[in-house]
C-alpha cells in the first residue's frame, strides 16, 4: 500500500496530463444517436460469430468523419507563437480501465492510421488492447516507465515529450475516445488532449418520436468535447452531427457482408 497522502506511482500519468492540458480551451457539444440500425447490424453480425463492441462502430464513424475534416483532426502547441501541425493519419486514442500493480487506472493507447480500417479489424485491435496485459503492450511502454521514473524526472519526460507536434499523433492520437456506457452513466464530459476528444454514455431505452409517432428507441448520449483554439463551434458541430448520421443512417454498418439497408430506422 502506499504511504498515507502520497499519490500512487501508477497515476502519475495521469498527473502529467493533466497538468500539461490546462491549455486546453474546451467547449463542449452533446447529441443523442438512435442506435437502432446499429444495434440491429451488430447482432447479426453476432449471428455469424463475428462480436463487434458499440465504441468500434463510433470509432470507425469518427475516423471517417475526421478525415473529412482536417482541422479537427490537427494538434496544436508552442508557446508565445502558437502552432498548428495537421495531421495526414487519423489515430484514435482509446481509453482503457485497467489495474496496474493493483491500483486501479484508466491508461490509453493509440491506434495507427484507422482510414479505410474495417469494422472487424478495429475489432480485433480494440480486443488486443482490452485482453493483453499492459505491461505486454507495447503502446504504453512510455506510460509505464512515467510509472517508475522519481516525480520529479517524471513530469518534464512527459512534457518534453509531447511538446513535438509531430511525434504527438503517435503519442496522443488525433481522437480520443472514452466511454462509460458499461455502466449507468447516461452522459459525460473529458478532455483527451486532442482537438476533438468523443466521450460515450449507455445505449438505453427511451421514447422517440418517428414518422409521427412517439416509440421506444434505443439511444446513445454522444458528446463531444473540441479545443476552441484549433477550431470554432460550427465546424465541431459538423463533426458530431455527421458522426450521428452516419450511426443513424447505418453508412459504416452498409460496408461489411451484413449489409443493413433494409435495417429499421
Amino acid at each position: 500500500m502506499p504511504e498515507p497522502g502520497r499519490l500512487p506511482a501508477q497515476r502519475r500519468h495521469t498527473l502529467y496530463f493533466l497538468r500539461w492540458s490546462r491549455a486546453v480551451a474546451p467547449v463542449f457539444l452533446d447529441t443523442e444517436v438512435d442506435m437502432t440500425r446499429v444495434l440491429a447490424h451488430r447482432e447479426r453480425a453476432a449471428a455469424q460469430g463475428r462480436r463487434i463492441s458499440v465504441l468500434s462502430y463510433v470509432v470507425r464513424s469518427a475516423c471517417e468523419v475526421l478525415a473529412r475534416h482536417p482541422a479537427c483532426n490537427a494538434v496544436v502547441g508552442g508557446g508565445l507563437v502558437p502552432r498548428v501541425h495537421h495531421v495526414d493519419e487519423v489515430r484514435p486514442k482509446i481509453a482503457m480501465d485497467r489495474t496496474v500493480a493493483g491500483a486501479r487506472v484508466v491508461l490509453s493507447a493509440v491506434l495507427p492510421d484507422q482510414r479505410g480500417v474495417g469494422l472487424d479489424d478495429l475489432q480485433a485491435a480494440l480486443d488486443r488492447l482490452r485482453d493483453t496485459p499492459a505491461e505486454h503492450l507495447p503502446e504504453l511502454r512510455g506510460t509505464l516507465l512515467l510509472h517508475r521514473l522519481p516525480a520529479p524526472l517524471g513530469w518534464p519526460a512527459f512534457r518534453a515529450t509531447v511538446a513535438r507536434l509531430s511525434r504527438r499523433p503517435a503519442l496522443l492520437g488525433t481522437v480520443a475516445v472514452s466511454s462509460l456506457g458499461h455502466r449507468a452513466v447516461d452522459g459525460f464530459h473529458a478532455v483527451g488532449g486532442t482537438t476533438c476528444t468523443l466521450n460515450l454514455g449507455r445505449v438505453r431505452p427511451v421514447p422517440v418520436v418517428r414518422d409521427g409517432a412517439v416509440v421506444v428507441a434505443p439511444v446513445l448520449r454522444l458528446n463531444l468535447a473540441f479545443d476552441h483554439r484549433v477550431v470554432d463551434g460550427a465546424e465541431a458541430a459538423d463533426v458530431l452531427t455527421e458522426i450521428k448520421q452516419s450511426l443513424e443512417d447505418g453508412d459504416v454498418p452498409a460496408r461489411l457482408p451484413a449489409a443493413a439497408a433494409s435495417l429499421p430506422r
